[in-house]
């Protein structure tokens, strides 16, 4: 049973790793993009904190899918490593949501001031 447990949850990791790679470049190429458009437009702090939080949820969203693909290897393979490589992720994805959530709130209320 243990066989056939790892035999289809190894294809599930890698695809999930997969996924997230796929966020990461995905929301990288946008940065890069959105940062070249605000260099020749020259736009203001507002437009580049913006830049930066929408690079940020790709981030989150990666690190979601490598999270839920080391849920999964934790399962088939619970050794101290794994479980602290699931435990590291978590954190740091946590962190990543409060500032990010933070960052978020604060351009939402200076968008509010100036209008």
């Amino acid at each position: 049973m243990d066989h056939l447990l790892i035999a289809l949850t190894e294809p599930v990791i890698v695809a999930l790793d997969l996924i997230a790679l796929g966020v990461i470049v995905a929301g990288t190429l946008k940065a890069i993009v959105d940062a070249l458009r605000f260099l020749f437009r020259h736009g203001d702090g507002h437009e580049r904190r913006k830049i930066w939080i929408d690079y940020s949820h790709w981030l989150v969203g990666a690190l979601t899918f490598q999270l839920a693909a080391d849920i999964v290897e934790s399962a088939i393979a619970p050794d101290w490593d794994s479980i602290g490589r699931l435990g590291a992720v978590a954190v740091i994805r946590t962190f990543l949501n409060y500032f990010l959530e933070r960052d978020a709130q604060e351009v939402r209320e200076r968008q509010r001031e100036t209008s």
